[in-house]
Order: structure tokens, then C-alpha cells, then sequence
């Protein structure tokens, strides 16, 4: 049991090195699978630990990705520099989640997942529509380079270093929330919001203690994510495929389960973006008519049903359900 709970340490020792060892078209994508692992965590603390499902997650990583491009890029007077921009960004996006919770937090179910769901359809209409703002359909670029004494390759490896420096501190966080008394309280709530209320909780912070710290590392990653592609990519990166695909890492990788949620992002964004251009050359070079990524969808739509049918708990399950045989 000791070497699980430190698999994850492991793990992302063993990725370290990798911005020296690979490709840099390789280990951006291996950089990508680190930030969206942050997503997936934020999200994680919602729909895994508290037990709220939650539709809108992309929203608050637009809201980061933005934030940081506002305060940064040279068409507005703030300029700040990256690193407090990303930290304001980190605050903003929790602010936002504790704005969308506060008012809803009597919901449950299916509402909460509509309102949820129409937050994210308001942020990427607004991002689309605020051209003065947000440039629109277009992106806010440049943004600055945190080491601007850096040159070629240092900055790719720097951006790559500091995505999993934030990986790990959002690792080890979320493991001491685990063990404290909010932690317990979100669990209480996931599996029996009026027991936990019977014994004491106030069940309404907990779910907005839950937004606020979702959606801030939701922000982080989107944060990242702007300064790792040097603009904000625009509004078509934080739709409702976004939050439904993040949700997707959950229920593959084992909700309410840290090392859970980032093995999901990287078994489902590996064979994204990784395996699936591997296998199309290999078709190629048969000569098939068919490429597989016309039928990748396909095939990650069965291997889920597959996933919920034989293994519903996801590949790492909450420990609270990982009993070892006496």
C-alpha cells in the first residue's frame, strides 16, 4: 500500500527528464498531458470528491487563460509580468467558481449540471463576443516570457519544468486536503449530503469550499496552458467538448482518486495525440482507404462502455473502495 500511494511521486519523477530525452514536438505534448492533468484534478475536487457534477469546468480554464493574457499582453496598460499574472489568474477563476456556487448550492443533481453547463456557454460566448476585450474569435498573444534572458530551447524545457513543479504542488495540496477535516467533509457530502448535515456539517460551504478550490486550479491550468502556447488560443479551446473530455479522464482514470485522475488524462490524451497519428501511418502505409482517426471516436466510445460495464470505478479506484483481500 505504501508504494501505491507513492506511485504518483514516482511517476512524475520519471517525467523530469523527459523535455531532454524526446523530441520538443514530443515533450510539448507530454507538457500538454501535465496541464490538462491539472484540469482534471480541479475538476476532480467537484465531481470525484464532493460528489457534484459539474459541466463547465473549461469555463474557469478559460477564465485563466484569459485573465493571464489580459494583465500581460502589451494592448492593455497592466503588462504585468507572467508568473503574478498566472498567481492572479489562479485567484480570479476561484472567485468566479465561488460567484457561480454561491447561488446555486441548493441544487443538486441534473439542476446544478445545467447551470453549470450554461456557465461554460456563457464564458465561451463572452470570450467570442468582448472583442474589445478578449480580441474575439482571435487570440490575446504575445504573452511575455517569464525567463526573457533564455533563449531556444531553455524556454521550452523552463515552461515544461514549471508545469510540473505545478503538477506536484497541486498533487501534494489536494493529498493533505485529503487527510484534513475539509477533505472528510467533501467526502461526507459525496456519500450522504443529509447524514453529513445530521452530524454537523454545513453542507453549503463545503460544496463552495469545493467550487472555489476546483475552480482555481481549473485556472492554474488554464494559466499554463496560455503561457505554454504564448497566447490564449481562443475561444473554440474552452467549449463544452472541453469539459465533457476532462469529465471523460475521470471516469477512465477513477473518480475521486488523485493519481486516478492524471492516469486518465494521460491514457486518453496519449492515445489522442500520440497513438492515433502512430496508427494512421501504419494505415497509410497499408493502403487502407480508412484512416484510424476517422474511427478513433469509435473505438474510445466502446473501450467507455467496456470501461462502465466491467470496471465502472475507472482504472484507479478511491481508496475507499481499493480493499485488498484479508
Amino acid at each position: 500500500m505504501r508504494l501505491k500511494g507513492r506511485g504518483i511521486w514516482i511517476a512524475l519523477a520519471l517525467l523530469a527528464p523527459l523535455p531532454w530525452l524526446l523530441p520538443p514536438t514530443l515533450s510539448g505534448q507530454v507538457k500538454d498531458m501535465i496541464v490538462f492533468s491539472i484540469l482534471a484534478l480541479g475538476l476532480n475536487v467537484v465531481v470525484g470528491t464532493t460528489g457534484l457534477l459539474h459541466l463547465g469546468v473549461a469555463a474557469f480554464f478559460g477564465i485563466g487563460a484569459y485573465l493571464t493574457g489580459i494583465l500581460t499582453v502589451s494592448q492593455f496598460p497592466f503588462r504585468w509580468p507572467l508568473l503574478p499574472a498566472m498567481a492572479a489568474a489562479v485567484v480570479g477563476a476561484g472567485a468566479a467558481g465561488t460567484l457561480l456556487a454561491a447561488p446555486t448550492l441548493r441544487l443538486r443533481g441534473d439542476y446544478l449540471a445545467i447551470v453549470t453547463l450554461g456557465f461554460g456557454e456563457v464564458v465561451k460566448f463572452a470570450i467570442k463576443n468582448l472583442e474589445s476585450i478578449t480580441n474575439g474569435p482571435k487570440s490575446l498573444n504575445p504573452l511575455p516570457d517569464p525567463w526573457p534572458m533564455a533563449a531556444g530551447a531553455w524556454g521550452h524545457w523552463g515552461y515544461y519544468l514549471l508545469s510540473l513543479a505545478a503538477l506536484a504542488g497541486v498533487v501534494a495540496l489536494l493529498r493533505n486536503l485529503e487527510r484534513s477535516k475539509l477533505g472528510r467533509a467533501w467526502m461526507a457530502v459525496r456519500e450522504d449530503e443529509l447524514a453529513a448535515t445530521c452530524m454537523g456539517l454545513n453542507a453549503a460551504n463545503v460544496k463552495l469550499s469545493s467550487f472555489a478550490i476546483g475552480s482555481a486550479l481549473a485556472g492554474l491550468a488554464g494559466a499554463l496552458f496560455a503561457a505554454g502556447y504564448d497566447n490564449t488560443q481562443g475561444p473554440d479551446a474552452y467549449t463544452f467538448n472541453r469539459s465533457i473530455t476532462v469529465l471523460c479522464f475521470l471516469i477512465i482514470g477513477g473518480m475521486g482518486n488523485i493519481a486516478g485522475a492524471v492516469a486518465g488524462t494521460f491514457v486518453l490524451m496519449g492515445y489522442d495525440n500520440l497513438l492515433t497519428p502512430e496508427l494512421d501511418a501504419l494505415v497509410q502505409k497499408a493502403d487502407w482507404t480508412v484512416k484510424f482517426s476517422d474511427v478513433k471516436l469509435i473505438v474510445f466510445g466502446l473501450a467507455l462502455i467496456l470501461m462502465m460495464r466491467f470496471r465502472p470505478q475507472g482504472l484507479l479506484p478511491p481508496r475507499h473502495e481499493d480493499h485488498e483481500p484479508a
